[in-house]
């Protein structure tokens, strides 16, 4: 055999070898192991709890789902523990009151994913699907891939670049900077997301890279201040829905779950306000600018909710025929919180935006069109946290800015008011919807009672 004649034999087996090595490198998620055969309720329970972790749901909001579920089942005897990252099955039938354990809080699941998860529970709480078909089915929805490929995908993170930029009215001459960053910072993302080691220093590398790019090539072009120009780029970074969950958690009595949570995202911004203190430190203090800067108009946030509901669209691949759907919950979030601000100030606003598009959301949620509820508010929920302001005050107190103080309390009053009002959201669509049967049923009790009355009395016969 000639040595070209064994290179060209020897080449399949090195490309093999090498995309086994670069697969081993990809980050391996929590529940990405689920069995197919021979499962029971728990086992049903506990993969499903795990999923809806993922999908960026409360811990009590988990733990309810999952009770109601085990008495659908007719297993209410079961006792469901759920934390940020586990979830405990305790069954007193076994024989030895087994408490199985589930992994969760791997890679949070896409929009598409989140909607079949959601839709579901919903069938199995409904019709009492068997738990070795809902766990194949569960394996399934997990093991799917995204709907759209690597260069759509990077499009979508940089409409949400833009978008996020727009709502908070920036300059002309910051429209090209969030445009430019989107595409690196959204190709940074998706090549670290494959790497697990890679991915551990993701933020603060993200944010360092960014900040020395603005600090050196753009803001002496770019009239508007460094923090205002890469917050907007880094908005799957900033863990605004992660401190939101933790503040509703703790105000709902889920003390772990909160805590654990809370240091969780303050420990994400502080990553992130320590790679920008890093880039200002190498790049020097940038000069405050000697004009005040001309902003676009009260027209861009508008613009800025169109973009971010198609870029979220694109990005986390939402499910078909869903874009309509987020775009009314951005529309509504947004349009809740220029209401609260004008009622109640801008730190409470977010109570009254949350307060109404909770409702509004669960109200358009029963049709048969419109995806599950939670797609459309995780997309509301980023209009509502307030995560790029908690970062720009981190950011602002690492590099000695003046004020940064006041920014970080006004966060996390935000963040306060943000839950109370999805407290009394969730509280309202539950009462609401809970009436609303209620009235059904003494309806159809009604007629069921006049039908009988109206019946003719039978005569026995002579």
């Amino acid at each position: 055999m000639r040595p070209t004649d064994r290179a060209e034999e020897a080449r399949p087996g090195i490309i093999v070898r090498a995309q086994s090595a670069l697969q081993a490198l990809r980050p391996r998620a929590a529940s990405e192991l689920v069995p197919s055969a021979d499962a029971g309720v728990p086992t049903m329970l506990g993969l499903l709890g795990a999923s809806l972790l993922e999908s960026s749901q409360a811990t009590n909001d988990v733990e309810e789902t999952l009770n109601r579920l085990a008495e659908c089942y007719d297993r209410s005897d079961l006792r469901v523990f759920v934390l940020p990252t586990l979830i405990l099955v305790e069954d007193p039938r076994s024989a030895s009151s087994q408490t199985a354990v589930f992994a969760a809080g791997g890679e949070a699941l896409r929009l598409d994913q989140v909607d079949a998860v959601e839709r579901l529970v919903r069938s199995a709480r409904e019709n009492t699907t068997p738990p070795d078909d809902v766990v194949a089915e569960l394996a399934e929805i997990r093991s799917r891939p995204p709907r759209f490929g690597t260069v759509l995908t990077v499009f979508g993170y940089t409409l949400l670049t833009v978008g996020f930029g727009l709502v908070l009215n920036p300059t002309v001459t910051a429209l090209p900077v969030y445009l430019v960053l989107g595409v690196i910072v959204g190709s940074i993302v998706l090549i670290g997301n494959r790497i697990a080691t890679l991915s551990l220093i993701l933020p603060v590398l993200t944010a360092f890279s960014v900040t020395l790019l603005i600090s050196l090539l753009v803001r002496p072009i770019v009239h508007d201040d460094v923090l205002r120009l890469v917050a907007p780029s880094l908005v799957s970074f900033l863990p605004g829905l992660t401190l939101t969950i933790a503040a509703v958690e703790l105000t709902s009595g889920q003390m772990m779950a909160g805590a654990s949570r809370l240091v969780s995202g303050i420990a994400r911004l502080g990553l992130l306000a320590f790679g920008v203190y890093a880039g200002i430190s190498i790049a020097g203090q940038p000069p405050a600018p000697t004009t005040a800067p001309t902003q676009l108009g009260s027209w861009a946030p508008w613009v800025g909710i169109a973009l971010v509901g198609l870029g979220y669209y694109l990005y986390s691949s939402a499910p078909r025929r869903s874009l309509v759907w987020i775009l009314y919950a951005l529309v509504v979030a947004y349009s809740a919180q220029l209401l609260g601000d004008v009622l109640v100030g801008a730190e409470m606003s977010g109570l009254i935006g949350a307060v109404i598009v909770i409702p509004a959301v669960m109200l358009v949620g029963r049709l048969k069109t419109a995806p599950a509820t939670a797609v459309m508010l995780t997309c509301a929920y980023w209009l509502l946290v307030p995560g790029a302001m908690g970062f720009i005050g981190l950011s602002e107190a690492a590099s000695g800015t003046s004020g940064a103080t006041s920014t970080i309390l006004r966060t996390f009053g935000s963040l306060t008011a943000i839950a109370i009002g999805m407290l009394l959201g969730a509280g309202l669509s539950r009462d609401v919807t809970a009436m609303s049967r209620g009235w059904r049923q003494g309806r159809d009790r009604g007629r069921r009672r006049t039908h009988t009355l109206g019946e003719p009395i039978s005569q026995p016969d002579v």
